[in-house]
């Protein structure tokens, strides 16, 4: 792909996200620093996604109406406000004004996150959405590469705060990558709107997007736990923060493989089939997370893990949002990624309550149940989509 639009908005992708999944791997560490509770925990780290979840509408309405590059534009920049929040939380030892930060950071990713998609979807070249999609998450898989391990680093020999400053300096350089883009964007003829195909958001309730949405939904529900409580699980039995980085990282690394493999699978099989692959595969991770919890046998289910979220993140986005009119697509991903921060809203409350009385270790194999329902999910899809005439 060589348009420069495209790659501009991808990079902003890459930092805007390097930003934010930085501090994720640090927030049950710094958490039971400052003497919280399992319930807790889940909780600090769900605050974010109750913000996106609220506020990601708004973001979905202004890009509808032509403002999306505006929308990620604030996205970055209250990115960069939460990671000042981080900071003065490490320094006053306040696990209050750390959740603000979280709730700033919530609020960044409801106006980058959907517009980020729609656009991308929308600049895409004819036929080539998948692909687009598969750059864009290998973007993301970039990020979950160098992220959490820098962040873990950085934590463990530097301090928290040095993390945090990190992650100010990343959100800001995801700024100028979209100030640029929509520089580069503006200079083009815009397509006419009599040449578009116009729908209302009633066009939203339909089977794939519907379908995908639901599938999502369980996927993030299982990854939000691990993401949360196996970094704590780690913490409590006394080893490093950068243990958790290390296999969020090969996690990311292992993601960059498929990502754009199976964006272009998806093109020409369709996205099903590719994203109940990837589901399959990432059942079998958490499977072989729950028999092997301790590295280096636990880095085995990471390698899994990444190959199956490149081979159905990209999938499933397509499956909701590619046939969407363009003129609704900007809410269709607001109410599709809502499904992701419901997922990870609820997989730290519920599997946080279920570690006050399990421990932490017992949540671990309520995963692969989960994500099996999301599979399940596409199959039941795949067999009501072959009885529509």
């Amino acid at each position: 792909m060589k348009r420069k639009d495209l790659w501009l908005l991808h990079f902003s992708t890459l930092f805007f996200f390097l930003g934010y999944i930085l501090v994720a791997p640090l927030i049950s560490p710094l958490a039971i620093t400052f003497g919280a509770s399992p319930f807790l925990v889940g909780f600090v780290a769900s605050v974010s996604s109750i913000f996106a979840f609220v506020l990601k509408p708004v973001g979905g309405i202004l890009g509808d109406k032509g403002k999306s590059f505006e929308v990620m534009m604030i996205g970055t920049i209250l990115g960069a406000v939460a990671g000042g929040f981080y900071l003065l939380s490490f320094f006053m030892r306040s696990l209050t004004i750390f959740a603000i930060g979280r709730a700033v950071h919530g609020a960044a990713s409801a106006f980058f996150f959907p517009s980020s998609l729609s656009t991308a979807i929308n600049l895409a070249p004819k036929g080539r959405v998948g692909e687009t999609l598969g750059w864009r998450e290998t973007m993301f898989s970039l990020s979950q590469l160098i992220g959490p391990a820098v962040g873990g680093l950085v934590a463990d020999y530097f301090g928290f705060h040095s993390a945090f400053v990190l992650a100010i300096l990343f959100s800001l350089v995801g700024f100028l990558f979209v100030s640029n883009a929509y520089r580069e964007v503006r200079a083009k003829i815009p397509v006419k709107e009599s040449e578009e195909k116009k729908g209302s958001y009633r066009d939203l309730v339909n089977l794939s997007f519907v379908g995908a949405s639901i599938s999502l939904f369980f996927m993030v529900f299982a990854y939000s736990g691990m993401y949360t409580f196996l970094p704590a699980y780690y913490k409590i039995l006394g080893l490093g923060t950068s243990i958790f980085g290390i296999y969020a990282s090969i996690m990311g690394g292992f993601s960059l493989l498929t990502r754009v493999f199976g964006g272009r699978e998806a093109d020409k099989r369709g996205p099903i089939p590719v994203a109940s692959s990837g589901l399959l595969l990432i059942t079998s991770a958490y499977v072989a997370l729950f028999l092997y919890l301790l590295p280096p046998e636990a880095y085995l289910s990471a390698v899994i893990l990444g190959m199956g979220f490149g081979l159905a993140v990209p999938s499933l986005q397509m499956l909701a949002l590619a046939n969407l009119p363009k003129n609704i697509r900007g809410i269709g991903s607001s109410v599709y990624t809502m499904f992701f921060d419901l997922g990870y809203l609820s997989g730290p409350l519920a599997l946080g309550y279920l570690a006050e009385i399990e421990g932490y270790e017992g949540i671990f194999l309520f995963l692969p149940m989960l994500t099996f329902l999301s599979l399940s999910n596409l199959i039941l899809l795949k067999m009501l989509g072959r009885k529509r005439p």
